[in-house]
């Protein structure tokens, strides 16, 4: 178990509905030409492709030796059965799947994700041997009205609820305000520590402080190389999930140098 200050950090791109298949195997071939060996010494590293590049990517991330995991953006409940259009969690795993995000923003407000479904995703990922990446974070009318640590409270507790407390410290928890998504408009390093710290004592509170002091909680929101330095060394951010930055293999990678940097 990893004790406080000795998380190791995880940087995500997160691809969201960009890059074709031929598109994403250049991409991935990129950033394996651009990473060096000391830039994932102390820090883990994932992308989440489309589903419909995944196993190219895999192919080049494997193929080639890049030092990156592979990550999906979403997944169904179930593991199987008649749900047309859903993706399997099994399925994911059978392509090398690490992590997963559940619970995007984007999926809560645009496709009306609760956060009792949210909940059976983590369970579904955790079941299939990945590691779910939750994605919690407040809209800026519920900031306003004072309602953030209330709404992260909520995500953040039925998440923790839908798994058995031993495996709440392998949760990934991202926390991206939802104001600041694509906005450009970052939250300070003290807006991000304030709340990551908030979600971590939420844990200890719901599983106890092995669990919150082993469990990860990355920053995302318009994250990009010149405020990643500064937001990983935040006690409590153990890391960031990166939107539009992480297509630009370049930035991406600067972006994880940062974090490096953050760690030394």
């Amino acid at each position: 178990m990893n004790a406080p200050g000795a998380r190791r950090p995880l940087v995500s791109g997160n691809w969201k509905m960009h890059l074709d298949h031929l598109e994403a195997i250049h991409a991935a071939r990129d950033l394996g030409l651009r990473l060096q060996p000391a830039d994932v010494a102390a820090v883990d590293v994932s992308v989440h492709p489309p589903f419909t590049d995944i196993r190219s990517v895999q192919s080049v991330l494997e193929g080639e030796g890049v030092p990156v995991a592979l990550g999906a953006q979403n997944c169904a409940i179930e593991d199987a059965g008649a749900f047309t259009g859903e993706v399997s969690p099994t399925m994911l795993a059978r392509l090398h799947v690490e992590y997963v995000l559940v619970g995007h923003s984007e999926r809560r407000q645009l496709f009306g994700e609760t956060d009792e479904v949210v909940a059976a995703k983590v369970s579904a990922v955790l079941r299939n041997g990945m590691t779910p990446v939750c994605c919690v974070g407040e809209t800026i009318d519920e900031r306003e009205v004072g309602l953030a640590q209330e709404r992260l409270a909520s995500q953040v507790g039925a998440a923790v609820a839908a798994v058995p407390r031993a495996s709440v410290a392998s949760l990934v928890v991202a926390y991206e305000p939802v104001w600041a998504i694509g906005t450009g408009q970052a939250a300070t390093a003290g807006d991000a520590q304030e709340a990551c710290a908030w979600i971590r004592d939420t844990v200890r509170s719901a599983a106890g402080s092995e669990a919150a002091d082993g469990v990860r909680i990355q920053y995302g929101g318009s994250v990009t190389p010149d405020n990643t330095e500064e937001l990983v060394r935040c006690p409590d951010v153990d890391g960031v999930l990166v939107g539009g930055a992480s297509l630009d293999a370049a930035a991406f990678v600067e972006i994880v140098r940062a974090a490096t940097r953050a760690v030394r």
